[in-house]
């Protein structure tokens, strides 16, 4: 079903709850398929390979909860590879990352294994049914089926815990084939962001948080906004908003939870009028028609 006013690929006006999901791979124009289960958890389907970030699939994290949207269904599990950007539990849920088919390969950051002990039970290594784990750096390059994964930096705390002993690095990731495209994960803008990224054709932005105050070394609207004019793509989904919110803080500051979709949409025309964004609901896809 329709909701609100298509602007430039978005949709205006707070959201209802989604009659269904999505299929995956629903075609909406042509090239890569980006499908967004909600949160930072995407499906990027390219040269026959899918790849999946950040899988969150539970509706109640810790004091968190999910409002709106539900729980991606098991067919967003199915993956070649799955990426995940920093260690923070609402990126690095091992409960999640159980449900993935074994022998999947789990591209995650430098020290997760060291940093987070139910992260070992999965290691294909260690348990048969597991999953095969590579841990990167930024730079670091894997190649899945058809398609090259580049590790770029990130600004953002990569710890497990705010004063976790251990520290791995906040990553994004640059996913090459017929389209190169980026997710950010969660991060901060930082000089060099254009270069160390390299070129784009799509821009996965987060553009919000969990919460009524968003921490530091996190894009809001406007600041995702600005790393779009840096990024230069041909086309974004606004993701990491609109989710997950802590439990009875339902009416506090809720244009945080709603708002950033469109803020992003408004700023983006403002500021990089020549790229196409694509709002999506949550389970929703998009084929943002790019190709190298």
């Amino acid at each position: 079903a329709e909701c609100g006013d298509r602007a430039r690929g978005g949709r205006r006006g707070r959201w209802p709850e989604p009659a269904g999901v999505a299929e995956v791979g629903a075609e909406i124009g042509l090239g890569t398929v980006i499908t967004w289960w909600g949160h930072a958890t995407c499906t990027v389907e390219d040269s026959g390979v899918r790849v999946l970030t950040d899988p969150l699939f539970v509706r109640r994290l810790a004091h968190l909860r999910r409002r709106l949207g539900p729980v991606p269904p098991p067919e967003a599990t199915i993956a070649d590879a799955v990426l995940v950007s920093h260690l923070h539990s609402d990126h690095l849920h091992p409960r999640s990352l159980s449900r993935l088919t074994p022998g999947t390969q789990l591209i995650v950051p430098r020290g997760a294994d060291r940093s987070v002990p139910a992260l070992r039970r999965l290691d294909a290594r260690r348990n048969p049914a597991g999953l095969r784990i590579t841990e990167v750096v930024a730079g670091d390059e894997v190649e899945i089926g058809k398609l090259r994964v580049r590790a770029v930096p990130a600004r953002h705390d990569g710890r497990r815990l705010p004063l976790g002993p251990h520290r791995s690095p906040a990553l994004g990731y640059v996913i090459s084939g017929e389209s190169r495209t980026y997710f950010a994960g969660d991060t901060g803008l930082f000089d060099g962001m254009a270069d160390a990224v390299g070129p784009v054709d799509v821009a996965l932005l987060p553009v919000g948080g969990w919460g009524p105050h968003l921490g530091p070394d996190h894009l809001d609207p406007g600041r995702a906004a600005q790393a779009l004019a840096q990024l230069a793509p041909r086309a974004a989904v606004p993701v990491h908003f609109g989710t997950y919110w802590p439990i009875g803080l339902d009416g506090v500051r809720p244009h945080e939870f709603y708002a950033p979709g469109d803020e992003f949409v408004r700023k983006a025309a403002r500021l990089a009028p020549e790229v196409a964004v694509h709002l999506l609901r949550h389970g929703e896809s998009a084929r943002p028609g790019v190709g190298v």
